[in-house]
């Protein structure tokens, strides 16, 4: 059962850093915050120099005296650990404590995040810092609940200290046991790589170019997420033992990192950082783009963590470092437009970063929602908006959840082993965007959902339409659990490169897709990588939308039709594979499997949904265009589905019943007009 944050009502909150501002100011700063709403600080994340100021010697009277004052205006507060930024007295007495590069060059003091999780070192101070806040502030009335270090994996996923060398060997003897058993995993005969001593084993080192064994590579991985869930559940465990009645959480999402595991063993919900001008700075290449609209995925990814979470930092002005990722403002009602977002997928505890901008250090343009002025301006008045409009809507919405009946899947293994491989890494992303984005086009909700060990059929069945496009590592537990679902009346989606691994890594000597075969009805005669001079074929399939010329993205696999049941959808009209099956569709039960021997397209995707005929989950009720998003969230008691315009541009709703809106406490009906970045929220009968 997934792990959710349980409020009563929409909850406001911001990231303070009193640290940063003089004590004076304090007051006021509570005050303005109580009055538009806020009502949770989070802090003290990045404050050990302060609590710790040297080696062994405490001093906690700071955030008390600012806690004392928080709680007189009502403020409750989240503590974060501060273990991301260790003081410079430690690094430079400890400098084991520190990560490397794969070259081995210590990360020094002066950033974040430049510590690994293995040194016994840093595991012991961290422990102490840890034990001692807690005991320090675990009666403070305005203490609610605690955040484990800060963006774990954030700035760097990679670790080659000495220590994590040591405690790679260490994972891997109980991993494997025995080196046989490890050299055959990793298929060491290839290039005499045989080792015959466990000293002898590293994570990645430089080599001649930098391809590793694909097989370490990708425990490796395996290995810095199962580090990384140790080092959070040191400090869970102390927190648990001495501070029972706080929840516990951390904020991310970031590489090589099973948050899952990590939430469903440690945590009592999952948090994230939600940035949608990040989509300014790194806006892709293809046509229609998502642009900040894309954070919609994000959070789905999110949700599927935990249904109801926490946004403990949620953009509240432009960003930015001195020197990197610089972004522009948000326009006019963005800030207010991104805060639905959230709440649309989920989030029931939104906490702005930050108050106020800071004036010093690496992040002084990361602008908060006040100034360095410290004056009334346009982002604190949205902001105060926002407040006002969690007052009156707030209990309504917090607990309900989103609904969807089409999911896209994922798992950490072919996230992580595509990272390295060409051969379908590229692919999982191309097709995951098509996906999502002719979804979110057509208002058709869809969850993003990760297949795990633990990963049940009814799960599975609560979901019409599954997408899992490019499963290169596919086990026959796996095929077993699609089949079940599809026989049970599920339309399943599965692509190039589908079910040709094993667990290792290592190709399957078998015909492909493997596992999957028997199911899809198919195997792979041919395939070709599409890379440089190599171009796709194009694709014909009679009597759909598809367009003339449209291409097979990625990979083009030659499918054989093996069974009699297996319907050939479209065909390769070009290429010496011209006239080949490319799409399939087979009947198993009371469903439906689609192969498809190449990476999704938009078009490909438009088309398969005519076929499905998927319709939007509120067609009964609105037509809008396409730039607004639209989602479901309900419990057994209401309905409510939120509109959100993302252009920059009015647009016009037609509301085909009446209907009452959330936020003006109006009934509306016919053509209702949305101002650029507008939000309506409609409680439905």
């Amino acid at each position: 059962m997934a792990k959710s944050i349980h409020m009563d009502e929409l909850t406001l909150g911001v990231c303070y850093y009193p640290e940063h501002w003089p004590e004076e100011l304090w007051e006021d700063d509570f005050r303005r915050m109580r009055e538009m709403n806020i009502s949770v600080i989070r802090m003290a994340e990045f404050a050990w120099s302060i609590m710790e100021p040297e080696e062994g010697r405490f001093d906690f009277r700071f955030f008390h005296r600012v806690m004392d004052l928080a709680h007189r205006y009502g403020l409750k507060v989240i503590l974060g650990t501060p273990t991301a930024t260790p003081p410079a007295w430690l690094t430079h007495r400890y400098p084991e404590v520190l990560n490397a590069s794969k070259e081995g060059v210590l990360y020094r003091h002066g950033m974040r995040r430049h510590y690994n999780y293995s040194s016994p070192k840093y595991r012991e101070l961290c422990g102490r810092i840890v034990r001692s806040m807690v005991e320090a502030y675990k009666d403070h009335p305005a203490v609610i609940g605690w955040q484990i270090d800060n963006e774990l994996n954030c700035e760097i996923s990679v670790f080659y200290s000495e220590a994590d060398h040591a405690a790679f060997r260490a994972w891997l003897q109980k991993r494997y046991g025995t080196l046989d058993h490890l050299n055959e995993a990793w298929g060491t005969v290839f290039w005499s790589q045989t080792y015959t001593d466990w000293e002898q084993i590293h994570l990645t080192r430089p080599m001649v170019n930098d391809s590793p064994n694909p097989h370490l590579a990708l425990d490796e991985k395996r290995f810095i997420s199962d580090n990384t869930i140790a080092f959070a559940k040191l400090q869970v465990d102390i927190i648990r033992e001495a501070a029972p009645h706080h929840f516990v959480t951390t904020n991310g999402m970031f590489g090589h990192l099973d948050n899952h595991e990590l939430t469903d063993e440690h945590l009592d919900f999952y948090s994230y950082d939600s940035y949608p001008q990040f989509s300014t700075i790194f806006p892709g290449s293809d046509e229609n783009p998502l642009r900040d609209r894309a954070w919609s995925m994000n959070l789905s990814s999110v949700r599927s963590i935990s249904p109801n979470f926490c946004i403990m930092e949620q953009q509240a002005g432009p960003g930015g470092w001195v020197d990197r990722i610089g972004m522009g403002t948000p326009r006019p009602g963005q800030i207010r437009l991104w805060s639905y977002q959230s709440v649309l997928h989920g989030t029931d505890l939104l906490v702005y970063f930050r108050w106020r901008t800071a004036t010093m250090g690496t992040e002084i343009y990361w602008h908060g929602i006040n100034d360095y002025h410290n004056k009334p301006n346009r982002r604190v008045r949205e902001v105060a908006q926002v407040g006002e409009e969690f007052s009156r809507i707030g209990s309504a919405i917090a607990g309900t959840v989103y609904q969807a009946e089409v999911a896209i899947m994922q798992d950490y293994d072919n996230n992580w082993d595509g990272e390295l491989d060409e051969w379908h890494g590229p692919l999982r992303w191309q097709s995951l965007r098509s996906w999502f984005k002719q979804l979110q086009y057509r208002h058709i909700p869809a969850d993003f959902i990760t297949l795990r060990p633990k990963t049940t059929l009814e799960e599975l069945s609560r979901y019409k339409v599954l997408v899992y496009p490019h499963p290169a590592i596919m086990t026959e537990e796996t095929a077993e659990l699609l089949t079940g679902y599809v026989e049970q009346g599920g339309k399943l989606f599965l692509g190039a490169r589908t079910g040709y691994k094993n667990p290792s890594g290592h190709c399957y000597m078998r015909p492909f897709p493997g596992p999957a075969a028997g199911l899809c009805g198919i195997t792979v005669e041919d395939y070709t990588l599409i890379k440089g001079s190599v171009t796709p074929a194009e694709l014909r399939w009679e009597g759909s939308r598809l367009p003339a010329g449209a291409k097979a993205l990625g990979f083009n696999e030659v499918l054989r039709v093996e069974n009699a049941d297996v319907e050939v959808v479209a065909e390769y009209a070009t290429e010496y594979y011209q006239g080949m099956p490319a799409l399939t569709r087979r009947a198993a039960g009371l469903g439906k499997v689609w192969y498809y021997g190449a990476a999704y397209s938009e078009e490909v995707v438009d088309a398969l949904l005519d076929e499905l005929g998927l319709a939007s989950a509120a067609g009964d009720w609105f037509d809008m265009p396409a730039e607004v998003e639209l989602g479901i969230r309900s419990s057994d008691e209401a309905r409510y589905v939120f509109l959100l315009n993302y252009s920059d541009q009015p647009v016009t709703i037609q509301v085909k019943k009446a209907a009452r809106e959330l936020l003006s406490g109006t009934t509306l009906q016919h053509e209702v007009d949305m101002p650029a970045y507008g939000v309506l929220i409609f409680e439905l009968a």
